[in-house]
C-alpha cells in the first residue's frame, strides 16, 4: 500500500498470476519499420502507442530516427545526388565518355557533347537520376557531375607549339619592347596556401608571445588610476 494513501490492496487470491498485482506484464514485440523511397536524414517513423505502458497513465509512442549512412562516391542532397569526376586536360578539351555505376547497379555512359569544352570546377546535371522523392517515388531529383580538371606539371617546347598552333591565339602585349626592357623580371615559385598559413599563424602566435615578454612587469603593466 502507498504510504500517501493513493495505492490499493489486492488479496492474495485476486491477484493475476501474470503480473503479481503489479497490472502490467512483459511482452516482447516486433516491430516492423518500413522506410519508404526518398525518406530524408533524421526523418521519424512513429508508431503510436507502442511504448511501454504503465496503469493510469496514456500510452506514450516508439519514434525510430534515420541515419543517414555515408556513401563513398555519391554524397546526397535532398533529392539530389552529387558526385565527383577527374578529367585530364585532354579529355577536357578534346571530349571524354566514361561509365558510371549508378546505386541501383545500372551503367550509365556519360559522354561530352562534340566540340565541348568543360572547364575545371564546372557541374553538369543529368535529369531523374538523383534520389526518388518522397510519396512521389516515381519522381526524381538530378544527379549532379563535378569536373575536376587534371594539368600536366610540364610541357616540352614540341608540345607548347603544337597546341599554340591548334588553341586560340594569346592575347598580344600592349607594351612595346621598350617598355618591357624597363620593367624589373620576377620569378615565380609554387607555393602551398594551407602551410602558408599554418605557418603565418605560428609566426604571429611567436610575436605575440615575444611583445608580452619584451613588457616589464609582467601583469602589472596595467597602470593603475591615481585617486
Amino acid at each position: 500500500m502507498n504510504v500517501k494513501g493513493t495505492g490499493e490492496t489486492i488479496n492474495d487470491k485476486d491477484r493475476c498470476p501474470q503480473c503479481k498485482g503489479e497490472k502490467v506484464v512483459q511482452e516482447k514485440k516486433v516491430l516492423e519499420v518500413h522506410v519508404e523511397k526518398g525518406m530524408q536524414n533524421s526523418q521519424k517513423i512513429t508508431f503510436p502507442g507502442e511504448a511501454d505502458e504503465a496503469p493510469d497513465t496514456v500510452t506514450g509512442d516508439i519514434v525510430f530516427v534515420l541515419q543517414q549512412k555515408e556513401h563513398p562516391k555519391f554524397k546526397r542532397k535532398s533529392e539530389d545526388l552529387f558526385v565527383e569526376h577527374t578529367l585530364s586536360l585532354t579529355e577536357a578539351l578534346c571530349g571524354f565518355q566514361f561509365v558510371l555505376t549508378h546505386l541501383d547497379g545500372r551503367q550509365l555512359l556519360i559522354k561530352s557533347n562534340p566540340g565541348e569544352v568543360v572547364k575545371p570546377d564546372s557541374y553538369k546535371a543529368i535529369n531523374d537520376e538523383g534520389m526518388p522523392m518522397y510519396q512521389r517515388p516515381f519522381m526524381k531529383g538530378k544527379l549532379y557531375i563535378h569536373f575536376t580538371v587534371e594539368f600536366p606539371d610540364t610541357l616540352s617546347l614540341d608540345q607548347v607549339k603544337g597546341l599554340e598552333a591548334v588553341l586560340p591565339a594569346k592575347p598580344s602585349s600592349q607594351l612595346t619592347d621598350m617598355e618591357i626592357d624597363e620593367c624589373e623580371e620576377t620569378t615565380l615559385h609554387d607555393v602551398n596556401m594551407e602551410e602558408e598559413n599554418r605557418r603565418k599563424q605560428q609566426q604571429q602566435q611567436q610575436e605575440a608571445y615575444d611583445e608580452d615578454d619584451d613588457m616589464p612587469g609582467g601583469a602589472q603593466r596595467v597602470q593603475c588610476a591615481q585617486q
